[in-house]
């Protein structure tokens, strides 16, 4: 009897310790502020690149 009890706290700490948690869900906040911080990147990298394209061409001449 005791080796069933046993046998069955092994098994039920082998699942709790091999489960993991989920990632906590973002809220509506979260994913509006990361997508405007996304967007703002990418208007500086595009303002950056433009930039670059003048040099380039003004270097030219």
């Amino acid at each position: 009897m005791k080796k069933i009890f046993v046998m069955l706290a092994l098994v039920c700490s082998l699942g709790v310790f091999t489960t993991s948690c989920r990632e906590n869900k973002k809220t509506a906040g979260e994913k509006i502020e990361e997508a405007v911080d996304d967007t703002g990147d990418a208007i500086e990298e595009g303002a950056e690149e433009v930039e670059d394209e003048i040099d380039d061409m003004t270097d030219d001449n």
